[in-house]
């Protein structure tokens, strides 16, 4: 899975773009807002660490999800 920080413009807020091994989007969210159904990823309980590499990833970068 692939993450990339999406910089917001004006009243438009950051987003979070999770992407599959094929780059194809799946999830879209909020950067200020967790994400929710993250059973749905094979991500709960690892919301803290999403969290860290939220706050922590530069804009536009698309790296590697590895939790």
């Amino acid at each position: 899975m692939y993450i990339i920080k999406v910089k917001g413009k004006a009243k438009i807020p950051d987003y979070i773009q999770l992407r599959d091994e094929n780059f194809v989007l799946i999830a879209y969210f909020r950067a200020d807002r967790p994400l929710k159904n993250l059973e749905k990823f094979n991500l709960q309980g690892k919301e803290a660490e999403l969290q860290k590499i939220i706050e922590n990833l530069p804009f536009g970068k698309l790296q590697k999800l590895e939790l």
